[in-house]
């Protein structure tokens, strides 16, 4: 027995000291000392050992067990460390360079934009609806009291797909078909990108976004237009903000107005953001055509609204003085980044 385990301290001790990797390390490991290695077939022997010999093959067997966990430790602390450096030599790190920055995206100014009014006319009580961007030519003209070879169409001349599919010109049609619906009373606004056939210029583009609000509902005056309105340039322009309505015709509303608000940065005395006048054009609106009521199967005797629209682009313009439109357009991130 003692024989035995010289040899099997001699030959683990050998193969420890010849070792070059953790994983063979871990090998020798389970063959001497593991549940079937060695030195455990060696205590399992025991059991043939005379019982007046087997303390002292015992301490004999715990004796070269204890050795070799010993080297073995010692053996891995010593790869551990080679390793390491091997690394550190295969992986140089340059701590002088400057770190690696991100690049946090933020909102673009139209999303800015929307999301202001948005949060305002939630504010109020309305809701947000949105509708497809392809639509009918029933929905978008003939529902909004704009029947073909109506000079209105020619303002709002946009791209067709077929004679009675085109991309729509205004987010209207999508309170033609919540009207259609027959849920009221009705408080909405309807943001979206609309088409039509203009050229590109510093305030023109065939593709742009519109909001559209609309209120139905039983005693509704053109003074609970006003007042909507007044509320929402006040709070989106300012809190001394005036609006001015001036007459104007939509074939949709009767009667209609284009609505100006006081110039937000001299305050009405006239500089060259307003032109000299002191007021801004910011949208149009007006009562809803009793015809336009009647087409989607409301009673004009019974309910009246009033409708508005507002150009997204024309607002983030006003508010972060921008004279260009297609600036936003550009992804120029030097002019992106100031929002």
């Amino acid at each position: 027995m003692k024989e035995q385990l010289e040899k099997i301290r001699e030959e683990a001790l050998k193969q420890i000291e010849a070792s070059d990797a953790l994983d063979k390390l871990n090998e020798i490991r389970i063959a001497y000392l593991g549940k079937k290695g060695e030195l455990t077939s060696v205590l399992k022997s025991m059991k043939d050992v005379a019982p007046e010999e087997r303390p002292r093959v015992g301490q004999m067997v715990n004796e070269v067990r204890e050795l070799l966990e010993t080297r073995l430790d010692e053996m891995k602390g010593k790869l551990a460390k080679r390793a390491r450096e091997e690394q550190m030599k295969r992986e140089v790190i340059d701590v002088t360079l400057p770190a690696k920055k991100s690049n946090v995206g933020h909102s673009h100014p139209n999303t800015i934009a929307l999301k202001e009014v948005e949060r305002i006319f939630v504010g109020m009580g309305y809701e947000v609806v949105e509708g497809p961007e392809v639509e009918y030519d029933e929905y978008n003209f003939e529902r909004l009291n704009i029947p073909k070879n109506h000079p209105a169409r020619d303002e709002q001349d946009t791209f067709y797909i077929n004679d009675n599919i085109l991309l729509r010109s205004q987010t209207s049609p999508v309170q033609v078909r919540t009207m259609e619906k027959g849920k009221l009373p009705v408080r909405m606004i309807s943001p979206g990108r609309v088409f039509r056939s203009d050229e590109v210029d510093a305030t023109h583009s065939p593709s742009f976004h519109q909001i559209e609000g609309l209120v139905v509902d039983k005693n509704i005056t053109f003074a609970d237009l006003k007042g909507t309105l007044a509320e929402f340039a006040r709070q989106l322009f300012g809190p001394e903000t005036k609006v001015k309505f001036r007459p104007h015709h939509f074939p949709f509303t009767e009667p209609s107005a284009e609505v100006d608000v006081s110039c937000f940065k001299c305050g009405g005395t006239g500089c060259r953001f307003c032109k000299g006048s002191g007021w801004i054009e910011i949208l149009g609106c007006g009562m809803v055509h009793p015809h336009v009521l009647e087409m989607c199967g409301i009673d004009p005797e019974e309910y009246t609204g009033f409708a508005f629209g507002v150009g997204l682009e024309r607002i983030a313009l006003l508010k972060y003085e921008i004279d260009d439109m297609r600036l936003l357009y550009e992804n120029d991130i030097r002019f992106l980044k100031q929002f």
